[in-house]
C-alpha cells in the first residue's frame, strides 16, 4: 500500500493542548511549533479539539474523547479561526497536522443524539443510548446503520476540505468494523490523495486498504517488561520477529515510551522504565517499521503523570539533555533512509552475541547507509563479545559524538541499560 511520501521518515508529536501551556489554548500551543520543528518533529497529532459533552462529564473539564460536535472547536481551546491559523503556521514550518478522531462513540449530549434518528445509536431496552465499556460520559454509535458511516466520513471531509489537515489518528479503531475504515480511506483519498491514517489498534487486518500505521503495543509492553526485569531481551527479540513475519512489508508501527494513555493511567515514563529509559527511547527510533512518537513533556524529560480530566499545566522548561537526545534521534531518523518506516526502510539484520538474554545487536541497512545498534538491555554490566564481520569499519557515534571503530571481532564491557548507535553512509 502506498503511503504519503512525507510519512516514511516522520517523527510524530502528540500535543496535549490543555496541559502544554498555562492558558491551555490553541494560540499558546502554536508558539511551540517552531521549537518542535527545531527538535525534528514532522507531524503534530492533536488530541481531540472538539467540544466536550457536559452530561456525566468526568472531572472539571471532561474527557477529550467525549465529543459533542465533530465539526466544531472546544471553546476551552479557542476558535475555529485560531485553529486555522495553527494549521497555516504548522504548514509554513513544513509540519503536518493530524486530528484525533473518535468514531466509536459521542458524548451523551452530542449534537447527533439530538439531530439524528434514534437508529444512529445502539439502544438499551429503555431506548437510551448504550454506554460502551465503563465510559459513562459517552454514547455508542450504531455501525449496523450505514448512515452512521457516511456521517462520520462527511465530518472527516469537513476537516480535510475546509481546514486543510493532513490526516487522522483514529481512536480505538478496533471497536468499529474494519470495512468502515476501508471505506473511510477510499473516500478521503478522493479528497486528499496523500492522507495519513493511524489506527489505535494492532493487527495485520488494519493494513488491508485501511490504515498507514497502527500502534506497536506488543513491542511497547515488552519493552516495559524488560525494563522492569519481568522478562529478558529474548522476549523483545521474539516480538520483533513476530512483527516482521506477521505484518505486511509496507506496514508502519507507532513506537513509543509514552502517550496520553500510558502517561495518565500507567504513570510517567520514568516510573515505568526507570534506568532503562534512555536506551528504550533510542530503541524506539531504530527498530524495524518504527514510527517514533514523542508525547507532550517528553521533549523535556518531564517526570509527571498528567491528570486526564482536569487542568494540570506542564511547567515551562528550557532545553536540556533529554531535548538534546531527541534532536540526535530525530536527525538520525531523517538522515538515514535505512530507518524509514515500512518497506522503504532498510533490512533488519541481527548480529549474534555472547549474551542474547541481555544484549540486542543488529543492523539497519540499505544501499545509502547503515545504522549499527548495540544495546545492553539489562541491569548488569555485561562483557559484550560479537563478530561484526562485514559491518566492521569507522562510524559516526550518534549519541556520544565523534567517531568509533567496529573491528571484525568486537568486545568490551557495556554498562547497564546502555546503547550505542553507530552510523555510516554508503
Amino acid at each position: 500500500m502506498q503511503h504519503a511520501s512525507w510519512s516514511y521518515d516522520a517523527v510524530i508529536y502528540e500535543m496535549n493542548i490543555r496541559q502544554l501551556t498555562e492558558k491551555g489554548d490553541i494560540k499558546s500551543a502554536m508558539r511551540h511549533l517552531q521549537h518542535l520543528k527545531n527538535i525534528g518533529v514532522d507531524i503534530i497529532w492533536l488530541m481531540p479539539i472538539y467540544p466536550i459533552g457536559e452530561v456525566d462529564r468526568k472531572g472539571t473539564l471532561g474527557s477529550y474523547y467525549s465529543i459533542s460536535d465533530y465539526c466544531a472547536i472546544n471553546p476551552e481551546f479557542g476558535t475555529m479561526a485560531d485553529f486555522d491559523t495553527f494549521v497555516t503556521e504548522a504548514h509554513r514550518l513544513g509540519l503536518k497536522v493530524i486530528l484525533d478522531w473518535v468514531a466509536n462513540h459521542t458524548a451523551r449530549d452530542a449534537k447527533w443524539l439530538k439531530d439524528k434518528p434514534m437508529s444512529w445509536y445502539e439502544r438499551d431496552e429503555n431506548g437510551a443510548a448504550k454506554i460502551p465499556w465503563d465510559w459513562s460520559d459517552t454514547a455508542k454509535l450504531n455501525y449496523a446503520n450505514h448512515e452512521v458511516w457516511q456521517g462520520q466520513i462527511e465530518a472527516m471531509k469537513f476537516w480535510l476540505t475546509e481546514h486543510h489537515i493532513d490526516g487522522f489518528r483514529c481512536d480505538m479503531a478496533m471497536l468499529v468494523p474494519t470495512e468502515f475504515w476501508r471505506e473511510v480511506r477510499h473516500e478521503l483519498k478522493s479528497v486528499k490523495n496523500d492522507i495519513f491514517l493511524l489506527a489505535e489498534a494492532e493487527g495485520p487486518e488494519f493494513f488491508d486498504n485501511a490504515f498507514d500505521a497502527c500502534y506497536g503495543w506488543a513491542i511497547h509492553h515488552t519493552m516495559v517488561d524488560v525494563a522492569q526485569a519481568k522478562v529478558r531481551v529474548c522476549e523483545l527479540r521474539n516480538r520483533i520477529y513476530e512483527l516482521l513475519n506477521n505484518y505486511p512489508a509496507d506496514s508502519m508501527h507507532l513506537s513509543f515510551t509514552s502517550n496520553h494513555d500510558e502517561n495518565s493511567w500507567s504513570g510517567s515514563e520514568q516510573s515505568r522504565f526507570g534506568d532503562a529509559l534512555k536506551a528504550m527511547t533510542a530503541l524506539s527510533f531504530v527498530l524495524p517499521k518504527s514510527l517514533p512518537l514523542i508525547y507532550t513533556g517528553q521533549e523535556y524529560g518531564y517526570n509527571h503523570s498528567f491528570a486526564f480530566f482536569d487542568k494540570d499545566t506542564m511547567p515551562q522548561f528550557d532545553d536540556n539533555e533529554t531535548t538534546a537526545l531527541y534532536r540526535k534521534l530525530c536527525a538520525l531518523k531523517h538522515e538515514y533512509s535505512a530507518l524509514n518506516s515500512a518497506d522503504a526502510g532498510g533490512k533488519f539484520i541481527e548480529i549474534g552475541n555472547n549474551a542474547p538474554d541481555c544484549l540486542l545487536t543488529f543492523v539497519r541497512e540499505d544501499i545509502q547507509g547503515r545504522v549499527v545498534v548495540v544495546a545492553n538491555l539489562s541491569p548488569y554490566r555485561v562483557f559484550t563479545d560479537f563478530h561484526t564481520g562485514i559491518y566492521a569499519g569507522e562510524y559516526a557515534d550518534i549519541l556520544e559524538g565523534g567517531t568509533a571503530t567496529l573491528y571484525e571481532h568486537t568486545w568490551g564491557d557495556m554498562e547497564p541499560w546502555s546503547i550505542r548507535l553507530l552510523a555510516r553512509k554508503g
